[in-house]
């Protein structure tokens, strides 16, 4: 069956080619960056320090990615930050788990009480100094801990995903495992969580990305740099310009450390994104779907 096709008015299509052409726009703004920093990061250092690079790689070279794997102190950060990412994100999604599920249930007394101070500690906090003493009081401070406790729950995560568990999870299915004597655990595990690979899929993204690319905590409360995320030793590298000595001992002239200093910058933040863009594919399929139900209002 042929379903008639409404003729689009000539608004309609002025307004069509409007948008795409403000989206081409704004693509070639947002990945024009993206493209030069990969071609800077294959390109020679007299090309990276000349400015011959604008599109693709000038004079290939693997220079860059050389002096990275060769950084000691980048392998530490890089294994730092996995386990922040990996440990966290577990820690992460589990409390937001345990918090969303019994405030989706309107059979939880005092669920309100306890949103209002959920919702409360999202609009006001401390302060930087007391979250500073605070963590010092745990023992906490220099320590692996100080990067998953302190921001071990993300309220508005908590939001979406007990919004996501009142939408996907009937109260009848719960009324009938109930009937059949199941336990509010054994109903969290055996029912709830396999429906709801979307949301922690999303969530799950949310957390180790904030992982990934923290930085300002490992700034105030780490000190020993066995502890240094990546993202600080980037930091380190590219803003502050401190490199160890030891990379460039195989370089003749003042000149040819300096730009491959700067060469290693463009393939530091390659290297870097790498585990983001690795993961993303995996819950791309879940991404859209757990984040439309778990914002949809009651």
């Amino acid at each position: 069956m042929n379903v008639p096709r409404i003729k689009d008015t000539k608004i309609d299509r002025v307004f069509s080619i409007l948008n795409y052409f403000i989206l081409t726009i704004l693509l070639v703004v947002f990945l024009y960056p993206l493209i030069f920093i990969v071609s800077s990061s294959f390109s020679s250092t007299d090309a990276v320090v000349a400015g011959k690079v604008w599109l693709w790689p000038v004079d290939f070279s693997l220079e860059g990615y050389k002096a990275v794997f060769a950084y000691k102190q980048i392998w530490t950060g890089y294994g730092n930050s996995l386990f922040y990412m990996i440990v966290g994100t577990a820690i992460n999604i589990t409390l937001t788990i345990l918090a969303a599920y019994p405030l989706s249930r309107k059979d939880f007394y005092g669920r309100n009480f306890f949103m209002f101070l959920f919702l409360f500690t999202m609009l006001f906090s401390g302060g930087l100094i007391p979250n500073y003493l605070l963590v010092k009081e745990l023992g906490m401070l220099n320590t692996r801990w100080a990067m998953m406790i302190p921001n071990a729950m993300s309220v508005f995560n908590v939001i979406i995903t007990r919004t996501y568990f009142k939408m996907t999870i009937p109260d009848e299915l719960h009324e009938a495992a109930k009937m059949d004597g199941c336990s509010d655990f054994r109903f969290l595990r055996s029912v709830v969580l396999p429906l709801s690979g979307p949301i922690i899929a999303v969530m799950g993204l949310f957390y180790a990305v904030g992982h990934w690319n923290a930085f300002f905590n490992a700034l105030i409360y780490l000190r020993d740099q066995q502890f240094f995320p990546l993202q600080l030793i980037l930091n380190n590298i590219l803003v502050q310009n401190e490199v160890d000595p030891e990379m460039f001992m195989d370089v003749e002239s003042q000149a040819a450390i300096a730009g491959l200093r700067e060469l290693l910058k463009y393939s530091l933040i390659v290297v870097a994104s790498v585990p983001v863009l690795v993961i993303y594919p995996f819950v791309q399929k879940h991404f859209v779907k757990g984040v439309m139900i778990g914002s949809l209002k009651e």
